[in-house]
Formats: C-alpha cells, sequence, structure tokens
C-alpha cells in the first residue's frame, strides 16, 4: 500500500512538473497578438519579395522560431528585434523588397534592434511615430530607397547606440535632434542626398565612435568641435562640399584609426599637427584645394599603411624624413598636385609596397625599377614622361592587378613585353608602342585579364581570335593602324561591357554574332572601312548607353527599336546610305535591303 502511494505521489509530481514546463514553453513560443499584428501590417506593406523572407511569416506564433529575422524575450513573448539584412556576400541583383516602410512596426513597444537592410526597393518615408520604439538600441535601415527628411522625432530614442540610414534617398537637412543620442556609438548617413551644416547639436555626442556623412552634399565648414570626439576610431565626410581648412582640432583624436576627408572643397594646408594622430591607419586628404608642402610630421605616423594626398596643389620638395618614417607605409598616391619628382624616390622603390601611384608628378627617363617589385599589386605612373623600360618592367611583379602606364612616351615592340598572369587591368594607351595585338591577347592570355586599354599607340595588324574562357570586360584598341576583318569569335567576350576599335582600317562587315554580347554598354566602331548593314542581332543588346558607327561605308536600315532609334543622328553621320531613325526614313524595302 505504502509503495502504491509512494508510486501516485511520484506520477502527481511528474504530472505537476510536465504540466508546470509545458506552460513555460508555451510562454516561451507565444508572441503577443499586438506584436503579431505589427508584423503582419509591415509584410502587408511590402508587396514584392524575391527574397522569399516574409513567406515564412505565417500561423500565429512569431516567436516559435519559424518567423525569419524575428527574435523575442523568450519570458514574456514580445517581439524584441527584427533584423531582415541582405547578407553582403550576396551579388544577385534579383534579391530585393519592395514597398514601404508600415508604421505598424512603431507598436513593437519592446523592440531594442530593428535592421531593415540591403532591400533595395523599400521606398517612401521613414515614419514620424517610429520615436515611439523608446527600447531601441539600434536602428538599421541601410541601402534601401528611403526618402523625404530624416524625422526630427527619432532624436526622442534614448537608448540608441547605432543609428544607420545610409545608400538611401533621403534629402534635407540633417535635425538638429539627432545631437540628443548621448549614448550614440555609430553614426552612419551615407550616400543619400542630405544638405547643409553638421548641426552644432552634435556637440553633445560623447560616446561617438565611427561617424560616416560620406557621399552626400553637406556644406559649410568643418567643426572644430569633431575634435572632442575622444573615443572616435572611423571618421568620414569624403564626397561633400565642405570648404575651408582642415580644423586643427581633429588632430587630437587620439584614437582614431581611418580618416578621410576626400573630394570636398578645402583649402590652406595639412597641419602640421596631424602627426599626433599616433593611431591612425588610414589617411586620404584627395581631391581637394589643399596647398604648401606636405608635413613632415607624417613621416611620424608609425601606424599608417595608407596615405593618398593626390589631386591638390601640394609642391615641394618632399619632406626628406619620409626617407625613414612612416614604417607601416604600404600604399601611397601623390598623384596630380604640383610635385617635380624628376624621378620615382629611392625611398619608394625599395620599400616593400603593395600600391603605388604617382600619376602625373613629372617623372622623366626610364621606368624605376623597384626592389621589392613581387609586393606590388597597383601601379599608376601614367600622364609623366618616360621613355623607356617597359620590356622589363613587369619582371618578378607576380601580385601585380592592376598598372596603369598612359600617356608617356613609352617606346616598344608588343612582343617584348610579358605581363602577369595575374594582370586583371593594364593601360598603355597614348604611347608609342608597336607591334600585333596577338602579343597581348592570345590562346595563353589568362582568365584574370578584365581590362585592356592599348588606344592611341602605332598597333599593327589584324585583330585577333578570341578563345572562350577569356573574361575581358573592356577591350580599348581604338586610335591604331589595325587592318583586316571584326572576327567572329568576338562573341566568345561574353563579359564585355566596352568595346572601342574607333579609328583603325578595320573592313568588312559587322559580324552578327557580336550581337550576342548582351552585357555590352559601349560601343565604338567609328571611323574605319566597315561596310553592310548594321546586323538586327544587335537589338539582343538591351543595355547599351552609347554606340558610335560614323565614318564607315556602311548601308541600309538602322535597326528600329530602343536604344538605336533614339541615339543622336551624329552617331550614325558620314556613311554610305545608312537610313531609318534616327536619320532620314528609307526608301522601300530594296534600299532597306542594300548592303546586305
Amino acid at each position: 500500500m505504502e509503495i502504491l502511494k509512494w508510486v501516485f505521489n511520484l506520477v502527481l509530481i511528474l504530472s505537476i512538473f510536465h504540466l508546470f514546463f509545458s506552460s513555460e514553453t508555451l510562454a516561451q513560443t507565444t508572441c503577443s497578438e499586438a506584436d503579431r499584428a505589427s508584423l503582419l501590417g509591415f509584410k502587408a506593406r511590402i508587396f514584392k519579395d524575391t527574397t522569399d523572407i516574409l513567406s515564412s511569416w505565417t500561423g500565429k506564433d512569431c516567436c516559435g522560431g519559424e518567423w525569419e529575422g524575428i527574435q523575442c524575450n523568450s519570458a514574456t513573448g514580445r517581439v524584441t528585434g527584427l533584423l531582415l539584412q541582405r547578407p553582403s556576400d550576396v551579388r544577385d541583383s534579383a534579391l530585393y523588397m519592395k514597398g514601404t516602410l508600415s508604421p505598424s512596426l512603431a507598436n513593437l513597444h519592446f523592440l531594442e534592434v530593428l535592421v531593415i537592410s540591403g532591400m533595395k526597393l523599400i521606398a517612401g518615408p521613414i515614419p514620424q511615430s517610429f520615436s515611439n520604439l523608446t527600447h531601441l538600441t539600434q536602428l538599421v535601415l541601410e541601402d534601401n530607397s528611403l526618402q523625404g527628411d530624416i524625422p526630427s522625432s527619432l532624436g526622442h530614442l534614448p537608448l540608441l547606440r547605432t543609428l544607420s540610414l545610409s545608400g538611401n534617398k533621403l534629402s534635407g537637412q540633417i535635425p538638429p535632434s539627432i545631437g540628443n543620442f548621448r549614448k550614440l556609438q555609430q553614426l552612419n548617413f551615407a550616400r543619400n542626398y542630405l544638405v547643409g551644416p553638421i548641426p552644432p547639436s552634435f556637440t553633445q555626442f560623447r560616446s561617438l565612435q565611427y561617424l560616416d556623412l560620406s557621399s552626400n552634399m553637406l556644406s559649410g565648414l568643418i567643426p572644430e568641435f569633431l575634435g572632442h570626439y575622444q573615443n572616435l576610431t572611423f571618421f568620414d565626410l569624403s564626397s561633400n562640399q565642405f570648404s575651408g581648412q582642415i580644423p586643427n582640432s581633429l588632430c587630437n583624436l587620439g584614437n582614431l584609426l581611418d580618416m578621410s576627408l576626400s573630394q570636398n572643397h578645402l583649402t590652406g594646408r595639412i597641419p602640421d599637427q596631424i602627426g599626433n594622430l599616433k593611431s591612425l591607419n588610414s589617411l586620404s586628404v584627395s581631391l581637394n584645394n589643399l596647398s604648401g608642402p606636405i608635413p613632415q610630421t607624417i613621416s611620424g605616423l608609425q601606424n599608417l599603411w595608407y596615405l593618398n594626398l593626390s589631386r591638390n596643389t601640394l609642391s615641394d620638395p618632399l619632406p626628406i624624413t619620409l626617407s625613414k618614417g612612416i614604417p607601416s607605409l604600404l600604399s601611397i598616391d601623390l598623384s596630380y598636385n604640383r610635385l617635380n619628382l624628376g624621378t620615382v624616390p629611392e625611398w619608394i622603390r625599395s620599400r616593400k609596397l603593395s600600391s603605388v601611384h604617382l600619376a602625373g608628378c613629372n617623372l622623366k627617363g626610364n621606368l624605376p625599377n623597384f626592389t621589392k617589385p613581387d609586393s606590388l599589386s597597383s601601379i599608376d605612373l601614367s600622364d609623366n614622361y618616360f621613355t623607356d623600360g617597359v620590356s622589363n618592367f613587369f619582371m618578378k611583379m607576380s601580385s601585380l592587378q592592376k598598372v596603369k602606364l598612359s600617356n608617356n612616351q613609352l617606346k616598344s615592340h608588343l612582343l617584348e613585353i610579358t605581363l602577369p598572369d595575374g594582370l586583371s587591368s593594364i593601360n598603355l594607351r597614348n604611347n608609342q608602342l608597336s607591334g600585333s595585338l596577338f602579343a597581348l591577347i592570345n590562346n595563353k592570355t589568362s582568365s584574370f585579364l578584365e581590362a585592356v586599354d592599348v588606344s592611341n599607340n602605332q598597333i599593327s595588324g589584324t585583330m585577333p581570335e578570341f578563345n572562350g574562357g577569356m573574361n575581358l570586360k573592356l577591350l580599348n584598341i581604338g586610335s591604331n593602324n589595325i587592318e583586316g576583318q571584326i572576327p567572329s569569335s568576338i562573341s566568345n567576350l561574353i563579359e564585355l561591357e566596352r568595346l572601342d576599335i574607333s579609328r583603325n582600317k578595320i573592313t568588312g562587315t559587322i559580324p552578327t554574332s557580336l550581337g550576342l554580347l548582351v552585357k555590352m554598354q559601349w560601343l565604338d566602331l567609328s571611323v574605319n572601312a566597315l561596310t553592310g548593314r548594321i546586323p538586327e542581332s544587335f537589338m539582343g543588346i538591351k543595355n547599351l548607353r552609347h554606340a558610335n558607327f560614323r565614318a564607315n561605308r556602311l548601308c541600309g536600315e538602322i535597326p528600329q527599336g530602343r536604344p538605336y532609334n533614339i541615339f543622336p543622328a551624329a552617331a550614325y553621320a558620314h556613311n554610305l546610305c545608312l537610313c531609318g531613325k534616327p536619320l532620314p526614313p528609307c526608301r522601300g524595302k530594296k534600299f532597306g535591303n542594300i548592303g546586305q
């Protein structure tokens, strides 16, 4: 009897235990009906979802783990996170959401993280009602198509630590209320259409670590108070319309790792105090109107690996201290200033650098010999006065990917030039190179090669055959002495986006296979001796933005469809008998068949 009683009590305890955990599990998995309604209100405003994320939003339990992108408090069943993020490593342009942001999201009163990122076609305004999300710590709405002003009501979110609205179409000024965020650590408004100055209310930031306002139309002076952000590690104001001088106070940012002020209207000198930025890894002030010599103090930046001072009016002399300074330097760009270097400095030639850009620096004589050529991945020595040395220039440059030697006076036969296997882009335009294209483009051409520009040289012979497996996206052989026909094998260049064979001596008809290059955006066949018609197969090239058939011997009707019938008439001028829009109409069917 005692045993039965003991068994009964055990069963009772187990039953209570089971009921307790069943109810606990129920509490953990069942979401608030109000939150579910708010999420469905968002879903209703998205009328196309090729990501297929929202297809999982079915059933009554939004917290059970089935609703993709939803996070909940397991104890309360309230939604705390909404994360709809297109993976950054996915390039498929067909993945997007199309619609608008529903104000119903503001009813998620316990929401702490709101991320709707990379959906591309979510448009319309940011709802003012988002100010009700007072528990929010992260608001990320980047890489969509949001429009209108940044709501000033967002300044009423007291716990916000991250605010990113980058990559949208937002306009107007930055509202002063954004300065209310005392706990804000990251602020990113990059790649919008914002105007006006940085609000004075930004002085209240005390915890800011990351500030990106790049690629807008912001103007005025760069405020001195930005130098008070002692926790700042990333700072980007590039591609705006800021004017005046670089504030000395910015040189007080002792924790700063990256600073870019490029592409503005800044004047004056680079502050001598720049050497105080001891933690700096990357510095770019390119595309401004900065003048005077480069400060000697830059040589004291022990951690700097990227330095871009290009496209200013900086003058001689280079600091002597650079020869022993900047020990971590990997990439340097001094292009297009008022520097008269004469030769590439020994301290650049002898270092293990990955990128050397010295375009327009008045360099002369032979191309330089780098002591450690195997480290170089990118070289730009264009717009100088080099005359020789190209034949053995690429020896031992096993890591080279991009090279630009255009607009020099280099003399060489193409057969004497051996390119590295990993090269992806080569620009030798406007030199005095001779020989045949077969030396550069043949059955051994690397599949890595994507861009070739040898225009405006003295290259002769015929166009080479193009083998399958080539990945050329740009081929510019214009303004040479190339003869013969366009090979039909050009259709193997399935990745080609830009083709220029203008100003040569090309004969024969335009191969219909050229119309198979559906990725083509730019085509120039002008000033040759081409005959026959413009093939109807060209109608398959839907993305063409520029075409030029001028000054050939073409005849017949221009393909009557976009974009060919809306290109300017000048694109077809000086041919034998082309007709049809945008030129005068053809005279009967027989005339349209002339030149077949």
